[in-house]
């Protein structure tokens, strides 16, 4: 039964404002999410099944382009290398452009960027034209992820941010498995099937048009550009209850300029958690796309067929949204940071044993482990970075830490092939390990403690 709002509510105000019978409470906290508010949610999550359909698609799609137009290794890599270039900028430009124009604005814009490119680099035959249009979708894909990274934190009631973040990808993440199984009904049926997969990819203009009508801007965003009355008609709206959040405002600093927020992010106040964020996301992203891109291609070099590499990594695949379930589970505990740390080390053994696997079952079963914890580690770090800093900056700043952890991937995709000539397919994943466990002694010294706290208190 929904309860009434109170001054044991936790982690936000929950008192009656005066004699108006209207709430003073801080945004969500305190309210079970059901009804429209649950429906936004689940717009979300279909949002995330397609952008994570067209994102993970070209990792089961390359060997088969590969063999269809003739490409080597280098190749492959250069596709990659401009895919995390446009998602490095869709990660530093949809964070600014967020906090500018809005959360809502840009999630809608960034499906339509994403899904149309998919379809366009479905049709070309150029190398070039195919490699432009993989890049604009990988500028749509991150402009997405890092704007509802923010947008779930903002929209969701402090007790159950991490559960909804996990939830929400869970099922977004479905694509994964959904898509390595049609990618492993369809690709095989001829040598252009391929080009299916990115016309399916089209298919996100369902959720924008549902977001058209049912997706309401951030209070806390409304807040920060002072439109009070209408955050306080969004949060009414999506909670049933007549919100006063004149208390909540209060603690709203002045808007800054983008440079001011990036600067703010090395000022004494916040230097500690952006540095440990910036090794954190340095580390863990390249790790984990290293393991999600580039493992059905390394399978079939490892000997296996197209067909096998592509049964195995549709199994391994299910470990996506498993892991984003376990997200779900876990990350509300240990104030945030506990999670991370474990996962880490959980993902740092599990890669190590898989590089060393050779039968195809083995590698099967690892893979799946593994791409569990790493889910679950990343989704539980996206939380804990939107947490971190405060309604003004958040997205700006998401968006850096998550433009710079692309950036690195980019970097890192001429030295895989270097690697795996040098050391194989074991030295490959031992680079994996060390960068899922470099970042956990530090993140225990230094890393704060920020889930089941309010934003406001946090910040």
């Amino acid at each position: 039964m929904q309860h009434e709002l109170n001054d044991n509510t936790p982690c936000g105000l929950g008192d009656k404002s005066g004699m108006t019978g209207r709430f003073a409470n801080n945004y969500f906290d305190g309210i079970p999410v059901r009804g429209i508010h649950a429906t936004l949610f689940f717009i979300i999550m279909a949002a995330y099944f397609f952008e994570q359909f067209d994102n993970w698609n070209f990792g089961f799609v390359a060997p088969a382009l590969s063999q269809s137009w003739g490409l080597k290794p280098t190749d492959i890599a250069t596709i990659i290398f401009w895919y995390f270039i446009g998602m490095t900028s869709g990660g530093f430009l949809g964070g600014v452009i967020s906090d500018f124009i809005g959360r809502r604005k840009t999630f809608l814009i960034s499906i339509v960027i994403f899904s149309v490119s998919s379809v366009i680099t479905g049709f070309t035959d150029n190398f070039a034209i195919f490699t432009l249009f993989r890049a604009l979708t990988g500028f749509g894909v991150f402009c997405m992820m890092v704007t509802s990274q923010a947008y779930i934190a903002e929209m969701a009631p402090c007790e159950s941010r991490g559960m909804w973040q996990g939830r929400v990808a869970a099922i977004g993440f479905c694509a994964v498995p959904v898509v390595a199984l049609v990618c492993r009904m369809v690709i095989p049926m001829s040598e252009e099937a391929w080009r299916w997969i990115f016309y399916a990819g089209g298919l996100g203009i369902i959720p924008f048009v549902l977001g058209l009508k049912y997706l309401k801007e951030s209070p806390r965003w409304l807040v920060a550009h002072g439109r009070i009355r209408e955050a306080e008609e969004v949060v009414t709206y999506l909670t049933g209850k007549d919100i006063d959040l004149s208390e909540a405002a209060k603690t709203v600093q002045p808007k800054i300029s983008v440079m001011e927020v990036l600067t703010g992010m090395f000022t004494r106040k916040y230097i500690g958690r952006t540095l440990l964020l910036m090794l954190l996301f340095i580390c863990i992203t390249p790790a984990g796309f290293l393991l999600t891109t580039w493992t059905t291609q390394l399978l079939k070099m490892l000997g296996f067929s197209v067909k096998e590499s592509l049964t195995a990594m549709t199994i391994i695949s299910i470990g996506v949204p498993v892991g984003c379930f376990l997200n779900s589970l876990v990350s509300d505990m240990g104030g945030r940071k506990m999670p991370l740390a474990i996962l880490g080390v959980l993902a740092a053994v599990t890669a190590l044993i898989f590089g060393g696997m050779k039968g195809l079952v083995m590698l099967t079963l690892l893979g799946f482990t593994v791409t569990v914890f790493n889910m679950a580690l990343n989704f539980t770090l996206f939380s804990y970075t939107a947490e971190s800093y405060p309604t003004r900056m958040r997205n700006t700043a998401t968006g850096f830490h998550n433009g710079l952890a692309r950036l690195s991937v980019s970097g890192s995709q001429p030295l895989i092939p270097m690697i795996h000539a040098s050391f194989g397919f074991a030295g490959i994943f031992t680079s994996v390990a060390f960068l899922f466990f470099l970042p956990v002694i530090p993140l225990l010294i230094w890393g704060a403690r920020t889930g089941g706290k309010s934003l406001e208190d946090i910040e």
